[in-house]
């Protein structure tokens, strides 16, 4: 079972819950439609990973977010991640009207920094993810369509969250490709405070 770390414990989430299309910015840029519902899909154990590859069948894309660990049915802390996409084989299975798990779930596709404990989740919690020292995507709760009290209570009408789940929020404009050697610095602010930094070179 693949791992995260929160507060010196070693945790095994079951599952990776991931909200799409939540930033409008970002739904602008892809060319897709403001959805009428939440836009959810998982990615398993399987995914997590704390290596950022550049390559898996294809070229692959980044996208930065604010993630969740569930405990006790609610978001106890708070970390970054990089949902890793196919997009050009997201694309083509888009196209087809068929599921994009092929392009969204596969090994390493869940890219994590360690989580921090947070209490209170309020609209200046937000993320920043700089390539090669140059600031690419900003944003989070203030820019949300759904903000995360909103997510934790749609996700818990339809689905167990169980104790060490993982929930990726979306992600904000500057969407890209990932090239090989590429530095990101993924960080959590709160207050414009860094709560949690996290470095990888894409392999």
């Amino acid at each position: 079972m693949n791992t995260i770390n929160f507060a010196n414990q070693i945790i095994s989430p079951s599952k990776v819950v991931c909200i799409g299309r939540n930033y409008v910015d970002h739904i602008h840029e892809l060319g897709n439609e403001v959805p009428d519902d939440m836009v959810v899909f998982n990615k398993p154990n399987s995914a997590i990973s704390s290596e950022l590859n550049a390559f898996h069948q294809e070229q692959l894309h980044y996208e930065g977010e604010l993630c969740f660990l569930v405990e006790d049915g609610k978001f106890v802390a708070v970390g970054f991640g990089l949902d890793l996409t196919k997009r050009e084989l997201q694309s083509k299975l888009k196209a087809k009207g068929l599921p994009w798990e092929r392009a969204k779930a596969f090994n390493g596709a869940a890219v994590l920094s360690d989580f921090v404990a947070i209490e209170n989740i309020d609209e200046s919690l937000s993320l920043e993810l700089c390539i090669n020292g140059e600031v690419i995507q900003a944003g989070g709760v203030e820019l949300m369509m759904y903000k995360p009290d909103q997510i934790l209570q749609e996700l818990s009408s339809f689905i167990d969250l169980v104790d060490g789940d993982i929930v990726m929020t979306g992600t904000p404009k500057g969407v890209g490709m990932i090239c090989q050697g590429d530095i990101f610095e993924g960080k959590i602010l709160l207050n414009e405070k860094v709560l949690i930094s996290k470095t990888w070179q894409a392999i």
